[in-house]
């Protein structure tokens, strides 16, 4: 077992750590299990308490521009209260229960680009040491992943997944920040959007969708964003046609009729119809691109536009190199893997 950290505030002689999750990606909502792993310095140390927190890469909009940072979404203690001899080493293991929003990673195995991590934070003698930071990797829920696969079978493309800091107005979003996934338009569409944005915001029993098209200018009026929001239950899931399901729901948006599920209107809005918009400035002011892509499924196109996200610097959430932390991170556990 190779220790990841030394826990530098200690000075040379301090305690190691190295956190181990289970191999393979978990669920939003689902159990996170793994060991913490601890070994002795040169000395007997108090180990007072060990905390997990799950922190996440976001983006952020502010007056100078765009800049990247770290939010942490989740805090918890898994141990602590026992004297670490001299050399020994010792197992912590833990099991916690991630959020309903956490943010997905992956779909069919295809990295989307967006960077999650835990960190290990160790007490010890009266210091706080943040010991030990592990990639974290999420798959979708599979109503998440039926209404992305509907997606890629009705032409769409995956051009890009972020996180965005800030709050979905008029939704129950419980994080700080929320996810969004961009899409190019079917051919169908092309013509009056440039762009359609999904975000999941999923709870115990159903999930919140929130559909964003970046609509085409016309002649005579500009270009706009429209928002609209669909509610789906969990067992729902199976015996529901998909494609028919989320190919109403785009009618809808680009028709520029805001609905609730399958019934009325929603009400109207800052962002058009459909009363959402994203507070504390989190929505970006640009799109990506206007290259069109289709495929069989967004299983088969995902590759192609992941990719990861810029380094950057933003104060008042987290210091700023944790965000190079978890980057250096998720790199070397490729080169561990290669």
């Amino acid at each position: 077992m190779v220790f990841k950290r030394l826990l530098g505030s200690l000075g040379v002689g301090a305690p190691k750590v190295d956190t181990v999750l289970e191999p393979g990606a978990v669920l939003p909502g689902g159990d996170l299990t793994g060991q913490v792993h601890l070994e002795g310095g040169g000395a007997d140390f108090a180990i007072e308490q060990i905390t997990l927190e799950l922190v996440a890469r976001v983006e952020i909009e502010h007056d100078e521009g765009e800049s990247d940072g770290v939010a942490v979404f989740g805090r918890f203690s898994v141990g602590g209260g026992f004297r670490l001899g001299e050399g020994e080493r010792r197992s912590v293991p833990f099991s916690l229960t991630l959020p309903w929003e956490t943010p997905v990673t992956q779909l069919h195995g295809q990295d989307l680009g967006i960077v999650l991590g835990v960190r290990t934070e160790v007490a010890v003698a009266g210091a706080k040491d943040k010991g030990d930071l592990d990639p974290l990797a999420v798959r979708p829920l599979p109503a998440q992943e039926a209404v992305l696969e509907a997606l890629g079978q009705l032409g769409f493309g995956f051009r890009s997944a972020d996180l965005e800091y800030g709050h979905i107005r008029g939704t129950g979003q419980q994080l700080p920040f929320y996810q969004e996934v961009e899409l190019t338009p079917a051919a169908r569409y092309a013509h009056e959007v440039n762009e359609i944005e999904v975000t999941f915001l999923a709870g115990p029993h159903e999930m919140e969708i929130v559909l964003e098209a970046d609509k085409r200018g016309g002649v005579f009026s500009p270009g706009r964003d429209v928002l609209t929001r669909f509610t789906v239950r969990h067992d729902e899931v199976a015996g529901t046609d998909w494609n028919a399901r989320v190919e109403g729901w785009l009618g809808s948006l680009v028709e520029n009729r805001a609905a609730y599920g399958s019934q009325g209107s929603y009400g109207h809005g800052p962002y058009g119809q459909g009363g959402y918009g994203h507070d504390s400035g989190a929505h970006h002011g640009g799109h990506h691109g206007d290259g069109h892509r289709s495929g069989p499924g967004m299983g088969t196109v995902v590759a192609a536009g992941a990719a990861g996200l810029a380094v950057g610097v933003v104060g008042g959430m987290v210091a700023a190199e944790v965000v190079d932390e978890i980057g250096d991170a998720m790199e070397g556990d490729e080169e561990d893997e290669g």
